[in-house]
C-alpha cells in the first residue's frame, strides 16, 4: 500500500507542474536524457511531415501521444517549446564550429542527423520549384508557429475570452492527465492483484507439497513401525517356543530320574 501511495503522489506531483506550464512562471518538469532521446526519434520520424504542413498543430499532438504510449507524459505545447530550445542549442553549436562546444551538447549527433535526412530528402525531389533549404523550412515553420501564437492572441483579445479559454485548456489538460492517473493506478492495482494471486497459488502449492511430503513421512515411519513390532512379535514368539521345549525336555529328564530311582 505504502508502495501505490508513493507512486500516487509522485503521478499527482507531474500533473501539478503539466497543469502549471500553461502559465504562472512554474517551472517545468526536466526532460531526462532518455525522454529527450525518445523525443528526438518520434521527431525525426515525422520531420517530413512537419516540412510538408504549414499548421504542425497536430503534429506536435501526435507526438504528445507517441511520447505518452511509451511512458513519458508531456502536451503538444511542452513538446514544441523543448524543439525550440534544443534547435537553438543545435544552431549555436553549428556557429561556434568548435568541436569541444559541440560535445558540450549532448543531442548533436541526433540533430544533426535530423538535418542530414532532411538534406538528402530535399535533394531527391531534384531541385523542384518551391524547394527550400533546410534552414529556411524550419525558420518558416518557426515563423508560421509565431504567426499562429500572434493570431491566437488576436482572437483572444478581440474575444475577450483569453483567461476563460486559458483556464479551459488549463483544465482540460489536469483532466486529461487525472484520467490518465486512474488508469495508470487501474493497472498497478491489476497488476498488483495478480502477483498476489501468484503468490497465493504458490503458497498453497508449497503446503500442499509440505503436506504430502509430511504424510510420506509419517506414513512410512509408521510402516517402519508395524515391520519392528512383527519381528518383535516373531522373536518372542520363537522365544517361547524354545524355553517351552527346554521346559519339556527338563520335565522329561526328571521324570525319567524318578522312574529309575523307583526301580
Amino acid at each position: 500500500m505504502e508502495y501505490h501511495l508513493h507512486h500516487q503522489e509522485q503521478d499527482l506531483a507531474g500533473v501539478d507542474v503539466a497543469a502549471s506550464s500553461g502559465g504562472g512562471g512554474e517551472r517545468l518538469p526536466q526532460w531526462s536524457p532518455a525522454e529527450t532521446r525518445e523525443f528526438l526519434s518520434v521527431r525525426a520520424e515525422l520531420d517530413q511531415c512537419f516540412a510538408e504542413t504549414k499548421r504542425n498543430k497536430r503534429l506536435w499532438e501526435e507526438i504528445s501521444s507517441r511520447m505518452l504510449s511509451k511512458g513519458f507524459y508531456r502536451t503538444p505545447e511542452q513538446c514544441k517549446s523543448k524543439w525550440k530550445n534544443l534547435l537553438t542549442r543545435f544552431k549555436g553549436s553549428e556557429a561556434m564550429d568548435d568541436e569541444r562546444s559541440r560535445q558540450t551538447f549532448p543531442y548533436y549527433e541526433e540533430m544533426k542527423n535530423i538535418f542530414s535526412r532532411r538534406v538528402q530528402r530535399l535533394h531527391s525531389l531534384e531541385k523542384e520549384k518551391g524547394v527550400l533549404d533546410p534552414e529556411e523550412v524550419e525558420e518558416k515553420q518557426e515563423e508560421e508557429d509565431d504567426d499562429d501564437g500572434r493570431m491566437k492572441k488576436k482572437r483572444k483579445r478581440k474575444s475577450g475570452r483569453n483567461e476563460g479559454e486559458e483556464r479551459g485548456r488549463i483544465l482540460e489538460e489536469v483532466s486529461w492527465a487525472l484520467k490518465e492517473l486512474a488508469r495508470r493506478q487501474r493497472e498497478r492495482e491489476e497488476r498488483w492483484l495478480q502477483a498476489a494471486e501468484r503468490r497465493d497459488a504458490e503458497r498453497r502449492e508449497a503446503q500442499f507439497e509440505l503436506r504430502r511430503v509430511m504424510e510420506g513421512i509419517h506414513e512410512e515411519r509408521a510402516a517402519m513401525e508395524k515391520r519392528w513390532r512383527e519381528r518383535e512379535e516373531e522373536r518372542w514368539a520363537r522365544q517361547e517356543v524354545r524355553a517351552e521345549r527346554r521346559d519339556r525336555i527338563i520335565a522329561t529328564i526328571f521324570a525319567r530320574l524318578d522312574g529309575d530311582n523307583g526301580d
